[in-house]
């Protein structure tokens, strides 16, 4: 008898893509976002110079041992202390986190009775009601920013609308106030706040709904007791996706709020662009970073929670320990 040709074991070639697909999305994250973020650690403790490039020390790899100890020697934590120490800085900070978490608390309001009503709408207008909430993300987000500016400006749509319907007798100043910004905001972010909500909703079992209304639970504490839980994932994600790039906001705040007090992306600008200080830049960029990474780790904390602490379904048959 001959020799038998030897087959590839099934599964191996699977096995080699399947690893591959897992390791994709972390190479990714290891050269896009983790190196970046290395560069900008480094150059947060380094100090400014007039040179190319604007800061010192630079690694240089051609002196050998002596250039690394001297470029280690050379790295510091002032920009760190310059930042603790300035109340611009922190003011800024506080001024962002307090912006992001009013603005995320006005989509929740505007957009959860939204995201609930286009998942109770008929299936065959669904799509509709989706394409209609996207449709701004067609046309330019700088663009968009600019009609808010015609819409809030003294002799704007906004007052002329007020004055028409009689419920103001002046026109109103509304741009460079913390109002126009909160606008912007709520207009600019609201799809990041519908779609994870409706996601979740539509998904709702409405026969939970049913059951409770046969066992006398009024609509709207059914709303509160079932609905709202069941919907707190695609909440959770929705104030994610609205909140961490609220807090790093720049093009609304300077378009439309004032001067009195700006937010950290404003501040991050003007140190990269204006004050050409790329070490305390890079520094309040790092603390920005850090403080955005503590909400991300408390919403990834609940959810393995609520994960890990659900139980399992029942097998299929009815009911448990039955036949």
């Amino acid at each position: 008898m001959g020799r038998q040709p030897i087959h590839p074991r099934p599964g191996s070639a699977f096995s080699l893509g399947s690893k591959l697909a897992v390791a994709a999305p972390y190479l990714w994250l290891l050269g896009f976002f983790l190196v970046p973020f290395l560069i900008v650690v480094k150059i947060s403790l380094s100090e400014t110079a007039i040179a190319q490039p604007p800061y010192t020390p630079v690694l240089d790899v051609a002196a050998g041992w002596q250039g690394i100890r001297d470029f280690v020697a050379g790295l510091s934590f002032a920009n760190y202390i310059t930042i603790a120490g300035d109340d611009l800085y922190v003011f800024s900070y506080l001024k962002s986190l307090k912006v992001a978490a009013v603005s995320t608390a006005l989509l929740l309001l505007c957009g959860l009775p939204l995201a609930y009503a286009m998942a109770r709408a008929p299936r065959s207008v669904r799509p509709l009601l989706v394409t209609l909430v996207v449709l701004p993300f067609w046309t330019s987000f700088l663009i968009r920013v600019y009609a808010w500016i015609n819409i809030l400006q003294r002799d704007g749509l906004l007052n002329q609308a007020l004055l028409w319907l009689g419920l103001i007798d002046q026109p109103t100043t509304w741009l460079a106030t913390d109002t126009a910004v909160y606008i912007g905001l709520v207009y600019s972010y609201l799809p990041f706040m519908v779609l994870p909500l409706y996601a979740s909703l539509e998904k709702l079992d409405e026969t939970l709904l049913e059951a409770a209304a046969d066992l006398g639970c009024p609509r709207w504490r059914a709303f509160f007791v079932i609905t709202i839980p069941l919907a707190l994932p695609g909440l959770g994600a929705g104030a994610l996706l609205c909140f961490i790039p609220i807090v790093g906001e720049f093009v609304i705040p300077d378009l439309l709020g004032g001067s009195d007090a700006a937010m950290i992306g404003q501040t991050l600008w003007t140190e990269f662009f204006a004050n050409k200080d790329w070490p305390v830049a890079s520094a309040v960029a790092v603390v920005l970073v850090v403080l955005l990474v503590a909400p991300i780790s408390v919403y990834q904390y609940l959810q393995t929670r609520e994960i890990e602490g659900r139980p399992r379904g029942r097998p299929r048959g009815g009911r448990r320990g039955g036949p």
